[in-house]
């Protein structure tokens, strides 16, 4: 019995080996083109991240370099022009954006967006902020703050409440406190004061340390006298 097993056991691979091979045979040909064209297009992969995609990576991030130093530096409408708009020896931000993209790094819809909110340009600043898909969770919910603030500055009031909503939940950071008061004052402006004193609430018992709460209880006590 233990022979008849072996013997079965030794004749399917012999089938199998045999018909790997008839595959082989009749398949080669196609199998080795396939292979070469494998090999070809790793080849072009390869050339094109190498000497192509990382010197335009590197070239971006030296762009972006300059133009964050003329956004740190940047102090009035001028400051900020120069960091969005270059001034013909380094690239602002607006020229990286349209050049390089996300090559420069996810940041500079950001630095943008916040570039034309200080130059009063709220639409266009908008579309660099909703483009801005980084990971950094501080600079994510600020930038849905800052569409927010453009929304107050075009005095649509309920799409900014929308948008502070949108930054206080993005996550828990220190900047969670600015962004309460920012959607309390707004309900507010659109009469929802109940709204508006749960977020006053909310800074005071959850973020103590933060500035607006050394001020919150005057919203408090404006709203509860009404």
């Amino acid at each position: 019995m233990a022979k008849e097993i072996k013997n079965e056991k030794a004749e399917a691979v012999v089938e199998a080996v045999s018909k790997t091979e008839q595959f082989f045979e009749e398949n080669g040909k196609k199998l080795a083109y396939a292979a070469a064209a494998f090999v070809a297009v790793c080849v072009v992969v390869f050339c094109w991240y190498k000497f192509v995609h990382q010197p335009k990576v590197a070239e971006a991030q030296g762009q972006m370099a300059w133009a964050e130093e003329n956004f740190r530096n940047a102090a009035d409408s001028t400051g900020y022009a120069l960091a969005l708009y270059g001034d013909g020896n380094v690239l602002g931000f607006e020229q990286i954006a349209k050049e390089y993209g996300t090559k420069a790094g996810k940041a500079v819809n950001f630095y943008a967006g916040v570039c034309e909110f200080n130059l009063k340009n709220y639409e266009s600043a908008i579309k660099y902020l909703k483009a801005y898909n980084g990971k950094n969770e501080i600079l994510a919910a600020r930038a849905l703050a800052c569409i927010g603030d453009c929304y107050v500055n075009m005095e649509d009031y309920k799409a900014a409440l929308t948008w502070f909503e949108k930054a206080i939940s993005a996550g828990d950071n220190l900047f969670a406190g600015e962004y309460l008061l920012d959607a309390g004052l707004v309900a507010e402006k659109l009469g929802q004061n109940e709204k508006a004193l749960s977020f006053y609430k909310k800074i005071k018992e959850e973020y103590p340390a933060c500035t607006q709460a050394y001020e919150v209880d005057k919203y408090i006590s404006r709203i509860e006298a009404k």
